[in-house]
């Protein structure tokens, strides 16, 4: 696909899946809120509505739709678009939107009229993440009702909800600059805020999306992934959670050859859960640098790959389950757990779940971190590549059953023709497989 049709057909998705609202023929849409990326905080991503169902489906018509000011924006030669991953908001009626570029709009539901926007003008930066954006978080007090979302320019913004305008009262004039306050400068190139901030008890719980580290070495000291708490109120920066433990803090004796202190990412760039009542957090925390190759980063490397509970208040760690030992595939959790209360043998449990990129559902116990049924730890086979020092183990869950395939055998190949079978046997020969 050439670099013009590529940006079409992005274009076309970017504009084509924002804020269409349909009804049925027959009645008008019941009002339900929506709050937050995944329903709630917990990530269920569920809602009670009913009206809309296989058998009325398809008489659902298009009434109005919305096109963002991103459009005049993708339309340039010179920009690079991403595809739209984020979910508008629904609050007291009004739709809240958050762009590709970045541009927050307020929406009436009904008609589908633009309220207000406001454009932090991230998009004229055109080194960072331009073009992608997975969501906006919502936040009230007794006095105060606010948007918090991150930018392609590592800003962490605070937006009054009825002005469309930063809260003064929030950092430096209603914003944060998220390249500071970390152990070491960041690559503003390669950093920003792509997925939606948690809040839980007046703390806003930020990640960061980092450029990963595919086709060359890392830097010599790589951007770190730490986690960071601030003030709903003020912006005040609470906490950091240093997802590579630096000297004297838990973990740090996973990280063989001193490589804690050069390497970084194991970010958080999909979004978090919050369970409000038990005042936590969870951070599916991704991999660090490099993510293919760890010889010059022997050990375990806590946190990288990692679901991390922290309390939502001081960022003090409850508990840990790293999902992957010295990770060399690049199996970080692309999504937040889902919170839920289920009853096993009897017994009820607060319970997650967490889906993976290798098909594995990690099911635990959400206030001490134990498995809710047995995860094995299994011996796996050994990288052969120059210098690596793969993990001689690896955890595999008893139950749920895998939801793909695992591994790749002679009898997955196709055989549509003997030709075929034999050039797919051939090329299965070149891998180590099982």
């Amino acid at each position: 696909m050439t670099l013009t049709a590529r940006k079409t057909h992005l274009m076309h998705r970017m504009q084509s899946l924002v804020c269409v609202l349909l009804i049925l023929i027959t009645g008008a849409v019941q009002g339900k809120e929506w709050p937050y990326y995944a329903a709630d905080a917990k990530s269920s991503k569920y809602t009670p509505l009913s009206q809309i169902d296989g058998t009325n489906f398809a008489r659902l018509q298009e009434v109005w739709r919305y096109m963002p000011p991103d459009k005049e924006i993708a339309e340039r030669e010179d920009m690079w678009t991403d595809r739209n991953n984020g979910t508008p908001l629904m609050v007291d009626g009004v739709l809240y939107y958050g762009s590709p570029f970045n541009i927050l709009c307020a929406v009436d539901p009904t008609s589908g009229e633009e309220l207000w926007t406001f454009d932090p003008k991230s998009w004229e930066d055109y080194e960072g993440f331009t073009g992608t954006s997975r969501g906006i978080a919502y936040w009230s007090s007794s006095d105060k009702k606010r948007i918090f979302y991150g930018t392609s320019t590592d800003r962490l913004y605070s937006i009054d909800i009825e002005t469309g305008q930063p809260d003064p009262e929030f950092g430096e004039s209603g914003f944060i600059d998220l390249g500071e306050g970390l152990r070491r400068r960041i690559d503003r190139s390669r950093y920003a805020v792509t997925s939606p901030p948690v809040v839980c008890r007046d703390v806003v719980v930020v990640g960061s999306g980092i450029t990963d580290w595919h086709d060359r070495p890392p830097a010599k000291y790589s951007t770190p992934g730490d986690v960071r708490g601030f003030d709903a109120h003020t912006g005040e920066q609470v906490w950091v959670f240093q997802t590579v433990p630096q000297e004297g803090e838990y973990g740090n004796d996973t990280w063989e050859n001193d490589a804690y202190q050069t390497y970084g990412q194991a970010n958080v760039w999909s979004a978090m859960s919050a369970d409000d009542a038990l005042g936590y957090v969870y951070l599916p925390i991704s991999s660090t640098t490099h993510n293919h190759y760890g010889g010059e980063r022997p050990g375990a490397n806590l946190f990288s790959q990692t679901l991390v509970c922290l309390k939502a208040a001081t960022g003090e760690r409850v508990w840990h389950y790293q999902l992957i030992h010295h990770g060399l595939w690049n199996y970080d959790p692309p999504a937040p757990p889902v919170l839920v209360d289920i009853e096993v043998q009897g017994k009820a449990i607060k319970a997650l779940a967490l889906v993976s990129k290798q098909a594995f559902c990690y099911v635990l116990d959400r206030t001490t971190g134990e498995p809710v049924w047995p995860i094995n730890e299994r011996e796996v086979p050994q990288a052969k590549t120059p210098g690596e020092q793969s993990w001689p183990t690896q955890p595999f869950p008893s139950k749920p059953a895998p939801y793909d395939r695992q591994g790749l055998q002679e009898d997955d190949l196709i055989d549509f023709t003997p030709e075929l079978r034999e050039k797919a046997l051939a090329i299965l020969q070149l891998y180590d497989t099982g």
